[in-house]
């Protein structure tokens, strides 16, 4: 299970999103977590399913990263599928027993909310999948470059998000070892009531508290070695500009972003 958590990852590639600026993905993103929020019906989330799927064949990602980024959340889904199925009862009425009661209307929500949490998981990843740790705190840290006007450290915030975002993968490595390690010493993590097996964790997580403290502790001293003291000064080997393909995608994206708006109204 934990190494199907894809979160954090960056994977190298040629597609038109790697070669996109990372501002404008990050722009593009909230954009499309919106246009999911905007959809008001199933017709219209349809337009952000269609959004999802062209944007990861252009994106060139494995369709295997899809179902690694779904499982761990899909405990999520099913929860939120049962409750919107059962204690939504308006509608016609398609099984019914005790204080249980499924309807129209629970049916259609449960499959609305569903498609929803998937479409905003398996979306959001692509930010990471396509964008490099460097060129992520590049681009977070010149759109909010106008807060330093009322004295923010957006340099340290954005260095902060980006090397945070980036231990995700280190840290789920390091507790995949520290349960094998475990496993091979006898422990048994998979057996035994939920108390036990929430005690059977405590040898887990004592040794990744002090493994992540280490791994912090190493990488300030690795900084202030390189003389690291903030973005003043800082000039960059890599200039952030905007392309034709930044251009296209924007243009793209509000074409999809008026194609929900349409179909809701259409449909509303």
């Amino acid at each position: 299970m934990l190494k199907d958590i894809t979160i954090g990852q960056f994977f190298p590639g040629t597609s038109p999103l790697h070669r996109m600026d990372s501002r404008a993905k990050l722009l593009l993103t909230i954009a499309f977590i919106v246009m999911l929020f905007l959809a008001g019906n199933i017709y219209s989330l349809c337009v952000g399913v269609a959004f999802t799927f062209l944007s990861y064949v252009i994106s060139e990602i494995p369709v295997k990263m899809i179902l690694k980024s779904l499982k761990p959340i899909l405990p999520i889904i099913i929860i939120t599928s049962i409750l919107n199925l059962f204690f939504i009862r308006t509608g016609d009425v398609y099984w019914e027993w005790k204080f249980l009661k499924i309807t129209s209307e629970g049916v259609n929500t449960a499959v609305f909310m569903t498609v929803r949490i998937i479409c905003l998981i398996i979306g959001s990843s692509l930010l990471t999948y396509t964008t490099s740790p460097i060129d992520l705190t590049d681009g977070l840290e010149r759109l909010l470059s106008p807060l330093k006007k009322i004295k923010v450290p957006v340099h340290e915030l954005a260095m902060m998000m980006t090397i945070a975002l980036r231990f995700i993968p280190t840290l789920i490595e390091e507790t995949d070892k520290i349960m094998a390690a475990q496993k091979a010493r006898g422990a048994d993590m998979e057996t035994g009531s939920i108390f036990k097996r929430a005690k059977a964790l405590v040898p887990i997580l004592i040794p990744l508290f002090v493994s992540s403290f280490r791994r912090a502790e190493e990488l300030a001293l690795a900084m202030e070695c390189r003389c690291y003291h903030g973005g003043e000064g800082r000039t960059r080997m890599k200039q952030l500009r905007f392309h034709l393909v930044d251009l296209v995608a924007t243009l793209v994206v509000a074409a999809f972003i008026a194609g929900v708006a349409v179909v809701n109204r259409l449909a509303g």
